[in-house]
């Protein structure tokens, strides 16, 4: 809203907010990114819809959706950060991802977390009053320009992309570490050929999730233009079929 500046007691006026106002920590772009097709088409009813939205932000159907292992998957991620840290997540999670990234950054640290819905991100707004250390803004990752961070968390978004958007991510998630930085990658993975789960998650896939069934055919570091100066590690879990992979940024020679 607009200050009046013709009137300065229009502003002695105004109210302060009741203590228990949790920060505002929402932080918007002149221009908002348009959604793109792909989200419309494909994810409406997960993450355009408030319906959606209800039935899967819950730390239990996080659970179910990823076969028990939300915490463990969440955990091993956010371990990856420490305390001070400038960390960027790329786009919202359902559950409590946010906040235990938040917590392992600590006060002394900012996590900035962008996401290209605004109903997500006033939804992230919500959950994250208690954490100044957070802000979040509507953005679009595969257009982000961040730079500086010491590192940076895409978890389980790159399944949810077409193939272009996969390279334009990957690169702008590179691009936004200072050297010595680190970015950080969980998604789904290609299972061994006796899990269990393997036919059930190809129907899945085939269903729902069109774009996912690529990260079983490619390794995530295939999608940097230029993985050579990064440091790869992979760790799976559950037979395969998630991922942690860590790309660490080479130093800067003098």
């Amino acid at each position: 809203m607009p200050l009046d500046h013709a009137n300065p007691a229009a502003h002695a006026a105004t109210p302060p907010p009741p203590p228990d106002t949790p920060p505002d920590n929402l932080v918007t772009l002149p221009d908002r990114p348009e959604i793109p097709d792909y989200l419309r088409d494909t994810y409406h009813w997960a993450y355009l819809s408030r319906v959606g939205r209800a039935v899967f932000d819950r730390p239990g159907m996080v659970s179910a959706i990823l076969w028990g292992n939300a915490r463990r998957l969440m955990g091993d991620a956010a371990a990856e950060f420490g305390a001070g840290t400038r960390v960027l997540q790329t786009a919202c999670v359902y559950g409590d991802f946010s906040a235990r990234l938040a917590e392992r950054v600590g006060p002394q640290g900012r996590l900035d977390v962008i996401d290209i819905a605004p109903m997500q991100v006033a939804n992230c707004r919500r959950k994250l009053g208690a954490y100044p250390q957070v802000k979040l803004r509507v953005a679009d990752t595969a257009a982000h320009e961040g730079k500086g961070y010491d590192g940076v968390c895409c978890f389980f978004l790159l399944h949810e992309v077409p193939e272009d958007y996969k390279h334009r991510i990957v690169d702008r998630v590179l691009g936004s570490l200072r050297p010595g930085g680190k970015a950080v990658f969980v998604d789904y993975h290609a299972p061994r050929r006796w899990h269990p789960l393997r036919g059930l998650m190809s129907l899945v896939f085939r269903w729902l999730e069109p774009f996912a069934a690529a990260l079983w055919q490619h390794e995530i570091a295939s999608y940097a233009t230029r993985a050579g100066d990064f440091t790869w590690s992979k760790r799976t879990y559950f037979g395969g079929l998630y991922q942690k992979t860590v790309a660490v940024r080479g130093e800067s020679r003098a």
